[in-house]
């Protein structure tokens, strides 16, 4: 770490020593007469900043003028960023602020935030090959509050990140990707940070505008059309000193995604077990358990709003009360039809045939058993009616230009976002008794073959006894942060170390993250009484199997989220005192100050920053546990069906300084370079500190916490050339490299647990060993190329296409989340006064995804084509045409274990989606 901050402060001082050089270059006489250096230089800068904010209040209309304003902006900037603005509602060439994102250099999406895979709309950013809690998402320079819709991101993977779900594209004026640091920004992206810019009243040209998208998104896998509406008001007096702007939308869409999955992991066949002992070769092989059908649907209705009060009470005085709010309900049902491999196998009965490949049974089949009662099948169904998400803020803002030197800008604000799982309806059953079965493997490309004997078309070989009823109840997840800051700059009319202005100030947040409720239901009652179960059934698509490119039993049948929840409400226990799952209740609250001060200097062709920032947290973390820890504060507390548990109270603090230094040099007026270095800090994941554990009593796996991780710091270098060879034009190319100190990544442990499932079966407490997965702080490094070209085509068309190279590892050579060596995009347009189109290409190579059952699983390469085209009838009144996931891409995960080697894991697909809108604006 000392060498770290060493190898930091050398680069900060090259940096002052080279500016020093610049500085003695600028004082060399000028062979033209004029102003001071000094006084001409800071005039000149000062200028220059006040052009870029006033781009941001020009009218842009279209992507060539969308594209220039970006790039002005970017060039503008002292530190290294990339912009993205929209004028129009419905410009941006997306359905959410990560969509957009993905475009530009350096940047990465995905689609899923735990380990539920992925879908057809993107919902997390990161940056520079990192996972995304390591890239921080604001919205008007404060943090917003998120919240997951899927239960396993509400009480399992609780990161960092932003869900980009909840934010429309609609919503934004501009989007900035600070990529290198600056001590005014806030901390927490210890990769970077995403500021989502929305638009405000007095920035709009006319005293009146509306605007108005009504449509509707069709979805062709689940075959159906839903609406889409999005509008905007804005009224601003004639003096410019008042408006008010108000923006609503609602979004409903269908979904369905199409997979499979091999959910229990590997299984090794034992060297006493009989088919080992009939088959000696097979002894220490591995075989894939529970290979399943998974049809997932879904019905997404985003809905909310914003409202932007602006006033200027005085020439100097502007206050802004700003307020957003987003919901997306997010009912879902999720069938997995399954082969139980790891109930047969090892008896060995009735095996016919098999190879190998390494150390894994790629293939094998066993014949029917008649009259055997062991289920070679098992399926879950889970209906989640009430899931949904929600985020929203209120902030107050004022801008006072004390002088014409000094201004001062205040923010305080709440934010609170929100994770709801009211219920899951839940069905586990066996079936096909004695059945027979066979699979057959094809590599991480293409997911497995397999079958199973008997009828798979309707319930008529169920076996409720061998099945259970899961599902927890009640989950509504917090995060909420209320805070304040203030800031102000004084601005130098002349220096002679050409200090152009002075920034500082202050922040004070006080965030917490929390679970306070948790039934985890359990079946009661006549449950395994076959005459009870629903007597009524659908059925899988019948494209099912084909559109996912594998042969595989079926259309399996299904019960209705109806008939789930119907039978539930009779054979399950929801006490919510004997079904409490102390489990995943959990409390995180951190009360974080930050002060902070950056001199910003400027000469004849040159600019930057130099700055520090000082951070103290204090954070108190409260979890459950099975076993007295040192933490403990309560316990043993008694009646749970999850056994007695223990509450546990960590308190620490801890405190960083964050040193930052930025350097422009204009080489000519068109080309300029760029230099960076910094130290910046993420804190860990919420589930990473809070403890609590989520197991699996199949396979006897699960995931915990570990309160005493230390925060991420990240000392970063950064350098870039860029050449604006053309107003709508450029070519950069850029390195980074990032040093990480206790970044988190897990190990695994075996701990004690009560097997609810076995305990049920048993009539006692029966316990069991769990290979549990937890986070420990380990060293890292991620170092990166980013190239970029933007070239305009005559009038009317133009080309963007940019790429990163990313490599990074832990330092016990384990990956690190999300780095994916290769991004590449390739975009192209054509734009006149009646037609647009816009066609882009988004590739990704394969990146570790994270941990899933204590096994480490990573996602394949995937790329994604999209389209937009859009028509003006007249001046008020256009028609416009989204496409997107053009390409049908298929989704593709796969397990790395070193005892079986690289091994497929999962494969979806989403479909395409087709959004038609009819755009009004006055």
């Amino acid at each position: 770490m000392s060498n770290r901050k060493t190898l930091l402060a050398a680069s900060i001082i090259a940096g002052l020593c080279l500016s020093g050089s610049v500085y003695a270059a600028d004082n060399t006489p000028a062979p033209q007469s004029g102003p001071a250096a000094s006084g001409q230089d800071n005039s000149q800068t000062t200028a220059d900043k006040n052009k870029a904010k006033e781009l941001g209040t020009v009218t842009v209309v279209g992507i060539r003028d969308s594209e220039a304003e970006s790039l002005n902006l970017k060039k503008a900037a002292d530190a290294h960023v990339e912009v993205i603005t929209a004028e129009d509602i419905g410009k941006l060439p997306a359905k959410n602020v990560a969509d957009t994102l993905q475009r530009l250099p350096g940047v990465n999406i995905s689609s899923s935030s735990a380990s539920e895979g992925g879908f057809d709309e993107n919902d997390r950013v990161s940056l520079r090959g990192t996972n995304p809690s390591m890239t921080q998402t604001l919205v008007n320079g404060h943090t917003v509050g998120t919240g997951d819709w899927f239960v396993l991101s509400q009480v399992q993977t609780v990161g960092r990140s932003v869900s980009y779900s909840l934010l429309p594209a609609e919503v934004v004026s501009e989007v900035v990707v600070h990529k290198s640091a600056e001590a005014k920004q806030q901390e927490g992206g210890s990769a970077g940070t995403v500021d989502i810019i929305t638009r405000k009243p007095l920035e709009f040209a006319k005293p009146f505008t509306a605007q108005a998208a009504i449509g509707g998104v069709y979805s062709d896998l689940p075959g159906d059309t839903k609406p889409q509406f999005n509008g905007l008001v804005n009224w601003k007096s004639d003096d410019n000193n008042f408006g008010v702007m108000a923006q609503a939308f609602y979004e409903k869409r269908s979904l369905q995604r199409d997979g499979q999955e091999i959910v229990g992991g590997y299984n090794q066949i034992g060297a006493a077990d009989p088919i080992a002992v009939a088959h000696p070769d097979l002894a220490g092989k591995y075989y894939p358990n529970l290979i399943g059908q998974t049809l997932f649907t879904q019905t997404r209705t985003r809905k909310g709003g914003t409202i932007d009060i602006e006033w200027k009470p005085l020439d100097n005085l502007t206050l802004n009360l700003n307020s957003f709010y987003s919901k997306l309900e997010a009912d879902n049902f999720n069938r997995n039809y399954m082969l139980w491999a790891s109930q047969f196998v090892p008896s060995g009965k009735g095996l016919q045939s098999y190879s190998t490949m390494g150390n894994v049974v790629t293939n094998a089949s066993f014949a029917p058993q008649p009259g055997s009662t062991t289920p070679y099948g098992v399926y879950d169904q889970i209906s989640r009616p009430g899931a949904s998400s929600s985020s929203g803020y209120t902030t107050l803002d004022a801008e006072w230009r004390a002088s014409d030197h000094l201004t001062f800008t205040g923010q305080i604000g709440t934010t609170e976002g929100k994770g709801n799982s009211d219920n899951q309806n839940v069905s586990e059953l066996g079936f096909g008794a004695g059945a027979g079965a066979s699979w057959s493997m094809r590599g991480t490309g293409q997911p497995t073959n397999w079958a199973i004997g008997g009828d798979n078309t309707t319930p008529s070989g169920i076996i409720p006894s061998a099945g259970w009823i899961f599902g927890d109840q009640d989950i509504h997840v917090k995060d909420k942060e209320n805070f304040f800051q203030a800031d102000g700059e004084y601005a130098f009319d002349s220096s002679p170390v050409f200090l152009n202005t002075l920034d500082f100030g202050v922040r004070y947040s006080d965030h917490t993250r929390e679970n306070k409720t948790d039934i985890g239901q359990g079946p009661a009652g006549d449950w395994q009484n076959i005459a009870n179960y629903p007597t009524t059934w659908s059925n899988y698509p019948g494209s099912f199997n084909s559109d996912l490119g594998v042969t595989g039993p079926g259309p399996a049948w299904y019960y209705s989220p109806g008939a789930l929840a119907a039978f539930d409400a009779k054979y399950t226990n929801r006490d919510p005192v004997a079904r409490f799952n102390w489990q995943n209740i959990y409390k995180v609250n951190e009360k974080d100050t930050a002060a902070y001060a950056q001199a910003n200097f400027a000469g004849d062709r040159w600019s930057g920053n130099i700055g520090l920032r000082y951070v103290y947290t204090k954070e108190d973390i409260n979890y459950n546990s099975s076993a007295v820890s040192a933490y403990t504060s309560a316990g043993p507390i008694t009646g749970s069906a999850f056994g007695d548990y223990y509450v546990n109270t960590y308190n620490h603090s801890y405190d960083r300084f964050l040193p930052s230094a930025n350097f422009k040099f204009n080489i000519s007026d068109d080309v300029i370079a760029r230099f960076a270095a910094s130290q910046t800090m993420t804190r860990p994941d919420y589930s990473a500190l809070a403890g609590s554990y989520s197991l699996d009593d199949l396979t006897h796996t699960g995931s915990g916490g570990n309160p005493q991780l230390k925060p991420l710091i990240s000392t970063n270098f950064d350098a870039g050339l860029e050449w604006y060879f053309a107003p709508r034009g450029l070519v950069s190319a850029g390195v980074y490299n990032m040093q990480l100190s206790d970044y988190i990544n897990f190990g695994t442990q075996n701990i004690q647990f009560k097997d609810q499932q076995a305990s049920n079966t048993a009539g006692h407490d029966v316990f069991a060993t769990y290979q549990v997965s937890v986070p420990t702080n380990v060293n890292g490094h991620v170092k990166g190329v980013e190239l970029n070209y933007i070239q305009p085509i005559g009038d009317y068309f133009g080309v963007q296409t940019n790429y990163t190279f990313a490599s990074g590892s832990a330092e016990d050579g384990k990956p690190l989340q999300g780095t994916s060596k290769n991004t590449f995009n390739v975009s192209g347009y054509f734009e006149n006064e009646m037609f647009n189109a816009r066609i882009s290409y988004t590739y990704r190579s394969s990146f570790y995804a994270g941990v899933s059952r204590t096994d480490t699983f990573y996602q394949a390469g995937i790329g994604n084509l999209a389209a937009s085209f859009g028509y003006n009838i007249n001046s008020w009144l256009s028609l416009t045409l989204d496409a997107m996931n053009l390409n049908n891409p298929k989704l593709k995960y796969y397990t790395v274990n070193p005892s079986y080697g690289k091994q497929p894991y999962a494969f979806y697909v989403n479909g395409r989606q087709y959004y038609l809108n009819l755009r009004f604006k006055i």
